[in-house]
């Protein structure tokens, strides 16, 4: 059995990951490959009574990270590529940067588990994206959404966590900008199709 691919793709909210994302499996399926999506897990959280987005705790963080490498496991089970939509890394973003904007600070032994499950529910893929976050863009409007969801400032802390810490950890990736996402979709293609026939 060949192990499937991995693609990872961060970022703080709407700076376009999920249209990334479809833009990149429906590439990959013209190939031939078979492609399975993660995401929507703090969706999911929230739904289950977890605390969201400014609100963030250990244990709402712990949750999504635990379910993020889940997920990505058993779509391994049916696919050749697994496309994670919101990496582990963008869970423990969003949690550092809520507690900022409550002007907090992580406990170092709990900052430091999580850290670690980040790091062990991210395999080193393929492929990892991060999109960079253009604050002079304007935000998308989604009615029904968190009032957390339009505060400039959290939005941007969360890009600034996300992105120090994949360079904290050594974290290997691309980072993507506004108007760099035609050029990224083909570079992710054509890395995912030769790591493949790699393994293939």
């Amino acid at each position: 059995m060949v192990k499937p691919v991995r693609l990872y793709i961060a970022g703080t909210h709407s700076t376009g990951k999920t249209t990334l994302a479809r833009r990149i499996e429906m590439e990959l399926r013209s190939t031939g490959l078979t492609v399975a999506r993660t995401g929507g897990f703090a969706k999911r959280a929230a739904g289950l009574g977890f605390p969201k987005m400014t609100r963030h705790t250990f244990e709402s963080t712990a949750w999504i990270i635990s379910s993020t490498c889940a997920a990505a496991l058993e779509a391994e089970l049916g696919a050749d590529v697994v496309i994670v939509d919101r990496t582990p890394f963008d869970a423990l973003a969003y949690y550092l940067a809520a507690l900022r904007h409550r002007d907090g600070r992580p406990d170092p032994e709990e900052l430091s588990r999580l850290t670690g499950m980040a790091q062990l529910a991210s395999p080193r893929p393929a492929v990892f994206l991060a999109t960079v976050l253009d604050p002079a863009l304007p935000l998308a409007q989604h009615p029904g959404k968190d009032p957390d969801w339009t505060d400039a400032a959290f939005r941007a802390g969360v890009d600034e966590q996300l992105h120090r810490a994949l360079k904290a950890h050594s974290v290997p990736y691309v980072p993507v900008p506004n108007d760099g996402h035609a050029e990224t979709v083909e570079m992710a293609v054509e890395a995912i199709t030769v790591a493949w026939e790699a393994k293939a």
